[in-house]
């Protein structure tokens, strides 16, 4: 199964693209969208749009996962990066991929064991579990940890679903 981890953003989208086979875990590509500051957002949203439709059209992905966007004390900020987040869940949805949707603390306690754990033991961490991961920036690592929470989350429920019959 293929798995896009697509980690929302207004400035950057991250994206991290794996295959899971049974408990074996396979880097295939990453990158990260930068969507132009200086438009106007509904030029900005479009924007990301077509780049994320580029993407899942050239990795043609199973499953996406996607990190839930938490709210910070500047309201306009993160509404607009709801926005983007209701971009980045559109254009998989679009494909009829199916999307499962993680919190950063679950993303990172699966992947690094600790919820609050810094960006520099996440990155740690997915090249340990993706040795040949190769990722040019914080957001495309963050996309790909969401990916690998989503292996380890959908072998889980699986595993589990198989069990009760």
């Amino acid at each position: 199964m293929k798995i896009i981890g697509l980690d929302p953003g207004l400035r950057f989208t991250g994206w991290g693209l794996i295959e899971s086979v049974d408990n074996r875990l396979r880097f295939l590509a990453s990158g990260r969208i930068a969507v132009p500051e200086e438009d106007e957002l509904n030029v900005r949203l479009s924007f990301l749009h077509r780049a994320l439709e580029q993407v899942i059209v050239e990795t043609q992905p199973d499953e996406a996962a996607v990190e839930e966007t938490f709210s910070n004390a500047n309201a306009r900020s993160t509404l607009k990066l709801g926005m983007a987040r209701g971009v980045v869940l559109l254009a998989p949805a679009l494909h009829g991929i199916p999307i499962a949707e993680y919190a950063a603390n679950t993303v990172k306690k699966t992947v690094v064991g600790a919820g609050h754990a810094d960006k520099q033991q996440v990155q740690h961490m997915v090249k340990m579990l993706l040795p040949k991961a190769d990722f040019d920036s914080a957001d495309a690592a963050d996309a790909l940890a969401i990916a690998i929470c989503h292996a380890h989350h959908a072998s889980t429920r699986k595993k589990l679903g198989a069990a009760r019959g």
